[in-house]
């Protein structure tokens, strides 16, 4: 009797044994994507620029700016990563007013309290080179990348173009919180608020120490100046008007707009203006980044029937001239950005085949176990690289379908009616 009890005690110990075991390795193998799904969502305040009216800055509908802050402490207490938000562009009055009573165009529609995650995230093993940042997210309410200087009344409706001002009045409102000692900095944005990183890039070390670290990223920010299916221009034409009418052309490069004098409003694409760029920069895009195959590549206009519906909602439904089409621009990326690529000794490059749009603040497309990888990199990996130069980071992946890491993040059906104006 005794000695049968001793063998059921072994075999409970060993299957207890064996459980640990599995836990163990379970916890080991989904790391850290176990830590983010248990981890508390960190939530940050919004905060208004009070001194905003002073400086001629104000959202569409007159309302005030805003950013939100999250203090770094520790060895990252006096670096800076600041994160333009995105969210497409208006190119006429009634897109603007109508964008006016939107959170696009208004902080007061804004969500108060924003979550920060990928880039923003505070934990180390979720954002491992810039956790400990002070990082900030400037909300975006004008329409036209922070870019904008210009005021439209005509009696019954009032409309502030004024991104530019709304720019210089929250690095203002940030220089005495810390931001005007800082050690190191980086610029940094998602889509419309991407390609506000290459607008002011050049303009944000103005603002900051001499011997400060100074860079730049953008993410889902290079838009193409790329024909659509129809070989219409149909972005070269919506973003001239947004430039018109918003009053963006003299906040532009000036050096860009003098070599393009007869279309200086092709200053807006990162394509023209990269160039001119001086500081170290960072390009995060998918090749088929899904907002530029939706809207600037096969926008509604040029696919008036829905040939491509079945196509833009699922890759795998394409058929094989579809497929060319979107290997074909992938291709026209690749050489847009191919000087930059071959000559930038201090720029670095993300480039890979999903199709996706904005994957620095997502946490599963940052950095988890399971994020997408060009040549076994992570984005949080290329990134932090390339900041603090541990290796040369130009990452291109090989064309659609080779990438099984990707994370494709395909809108609904109910996006694809959606045109420019509404993203």
């Amino acid at each position: 009797m005794l000695k049968l009890k001793r063998e059921r005690t072994a075999t409970t110990t060993m299957n207890a044994n064996a459980v640990l075991v599995a836990i163990t390795l379970a916890l080991l193998t989904c790391l850290p994507r176990c830590i983010y799904s248990a981890e508390r969502r960190l939530l940050v305040n919004m905060t208004l620029v009070r001194n905003a009216p002073a400086l001629g800055a104000f959202c569409l509908d007159g309302s005030l700016p805003a950013y939100h802050l999250h203090r770094g402490f520790g060895a990252g207490a006096r670096n800076w990563l600041l994160q333009f938000e995105g969210g497409g562009w208006c190119n006429d009055i009634e897109s603007c007013l109508e964008r006016a009573k939107s959170r696009r165009g208004s902080t007061r529609y804004m969500t108060k309290w924003e979550v920060f995650s990928g880039i923003l995230s505070n934990n180390a093993s979720l954002n491992p080179d810039f956790y400990n940042w002070n990082r900030v997210k400037l909300r975006y309410c004008d329409g036209a990348s922070f870019a904008g200087d210009a005021v439209f009344k005509n009696g019954t409706s009032l409309l502030y173009f004024r991104g530019q001002k709304i720019w210089e009045a929250i690095i203002l409102d940030l220089l005495p919180k810390g931001l005007g000692q800082a050690r190191k900095a980086l610029l940094s944005g998602c889509s419309a608020g991407g390609l506000a990183s290459f607008l002011h890039c050049n303009n944000f070390t103005k603002y900051l120490p001499s011997n400060a670290s100074v860079k730049c990223l953008s993410d889902a920010g290079f838009f193409l100046d790329e024909r659509d299916i129809t070989s219409n221009h149909t972005m070269r034409y919506f973003v001239k008007d947004v430039v018109s009418l918003q009053g963006v052309e003299k906040n532009l490069d000036e050096n860009c707009t003098a070599s393009s004098l007869d279309f200086p409003e092709l200053c807006f694409f990162p394509q023209y203006a990269l160039k001119f760029i001086t500081i170290p920069f960072f390009i995060l895009n998918s090749a088929y980044d899904v907002y530029q195959f939706h809207h600037i590549l096969v926008p509604s206009s040029a696919d008036p029937h829905g040939h491509w519906n079945r196509c833009k909602l699922n890759p795998a439904a394409c058929n094989p001239e579809q497929l060319n089409t979107l290997q074909e621009f992938r291709r026209d990326m690749i050489v847009a950005m191919g000087l930059f690529y071959k000559y930038s000794r201090r720029g670095g490059l993300f480039i890979n085949s999903c199709f996706a749009h904005c994957q620095s603040e997502s946490q599963d497309t940052w950095f988890s176990a399971d994020s997408p990888r060009v040549h076994n990199k992570t984005i949080a990996e290329a990134v932090g690289d390339w900041y603090f130069s541990r290796r040369i980071t130009k990452e291109i992946d090989c064309p659609y379908p080779c990438d099984t890491t990707c994370h494709n993040l395909i809108p609904s059906t109910q996006a694809l009616v959606q045109d420019l104006r509404s993203y």
